[in-house]
């Protein structure tokens, strides 16, 4: 492949944008689930918690979200016009019904008021945070006390082997990922790395190892 396609890859990854962008939002989905429904049974939902996610995609887990537990609230951040469209129609009985909402933002400012969110969780997107400790200390604000935080990524070793994450991607080792999070009053509760089956871009299988950390407010 040519840096050109590798590029528009990894630009598609980023912020998802027009037919390409459809058909890209359905495989993260699709390679990506495993991760998402990790992610969040490692949240420990209870019933009547506000939940917030970072970069939800198409948003096609959310209905496994809800089957966690009881009147739950879902609220869903993306920088993708294209992907906060897809995530409400996929998503249009709960968003009707007030149990989902979605909206835009700009990656770095978290648009709610503090202590708003039993729990958060983000999967797939710290490769693109443009202020990583700013949006840290974001997700710190807006998070209840005693609130958790999942932050679920692949691993450097694994994302190095992809052609396309030499463009936009600013990869994590899970020690990356944890010197980041002790410049933040975050506690680390929990660490998990799990190695997984998924089909590469090219249709053959791969081992791929991602990393779950549970923080605590």
């Amino acid at each position: 492949m040519k840096n050109e396609e590798l590029q528009a890859i990894a630009s598609q990854l980023k912020h998802p944008s027009g037919e390409k962008g459809i058909e890209m939002a359905n495989m993260m989905n699709e390679t990506n689930i495993n991760m998402t429904q990790h992610s969040i049974r490692n949240l420990k939902i209870s019933n009547g918690n506000k939940i917030l996610e970072l970069g939800h995609g198409n948003a096609g887990h959310v209905e496994f979200l809800f089957e966690q537990a009881e009147n739950l609230k879902y609220y869903g951040l993306e920088m993708s016009e294209l992907m906060f469209q897809e995530a409400r129609q996929i998503n249009r009985n709960f968003v009707s019904q007030k149990q989902a909402f979605f909206s835009i933002y700009d990656g770095n400012t978290v648009p709610f008021e503090d202590e708003s969110f039993d729990k958060i969780f983000t999967v797939n997107t710290l490769y693109f945070w443009q202020k990583p400790e700013e949006l840290l200390l974001e997700i710190y604000r807006v998070l209840l006390q005693k609130g958790n935080f999942c932050l679920t990524f692949a691993e450097e070793d694994f994302m190095k082997t992809l052609p396309f994450t030499q463009f936009e991607f600013e990869l994590y080792s899970t020690e990356k990922a944890q010197k980041l999070i002790e410049k933040t009053a975050f506690k680390i509760v929990y660490t998990e790395s799990q190695t997984e089956k998924v089909k590469s871009k090219t249709g053959e299988l791969v081992d791929r190892v991602f990393t779950t950390i549970v923080l605590e407010k």
